[in-house]
């Protein structure tokens, strides 16, 4: 019988699309590795024209990487970026920008004090607890294991 529920999932096979794990693949690949590569560059960037070393410039390079993610979210480019790249599209620093402004973005009719400062880190809230306190097991974690060897 077509609506019986326990042959739904082989009723509907037919009509779903196939999914191209491959090319899905490729492309997250690709775009992950070229947001890396910009990375890249915007630290050689300041590494060659403000002279900082190889570790000082990893901070203005992320701060970068947020705003130039932040702004692109804001104008709706890397949305369309995402649905495109994939899984390439969430590399942590650009991905983890784009959640927080599109968390903001969601309640600017609200206003810029109750709407978007309110909503901010919404998402990153949760998101820093976790990563303080997972560093934080694993770093007694660390101390143990070393004190045992």
């Amino acid at each position: 019988m077509l609506n019986d529920p326990k042959n739904y999932t082989e009723n509907i096979k037919p009509f779903q699309p196939k999914i191209p794990y491959v090319a899905n693949c490729f492309r997250a690949f690709f775009f992950g590795g070229l947001i890396c590569v910009i990375g890249q560059c915007i630290q050689v960037f300041y590494m060659h024209f403000f002279h900082f070393s190889s570790e000082g410039a990893g901070n203005p390079t992320v701060a970068t990487l947020i705003l130039i993610s932040a702004l692109m979210t804001g104008f709706g480019i890397y949305d369309k970026l995402a649905r495109y790249a994939g899984a390439g599209s969430i590399v942590p620093v650009t991905g983890f920008a784009n959640s927080i402004t599109s968390a903001a973005l969601e309640h600017k009719n609200e206003g810029i004090v109750l709407g978007i400062a309110t909503n901010l880190f919404s998402l990153a809230g949760e998101v820093i607890v976790f990563g303080v306190v997972s560093a934080a097991v694993m770093g007694m974690l660390r101390l143990f294991i070393e004190h045992l060897l």
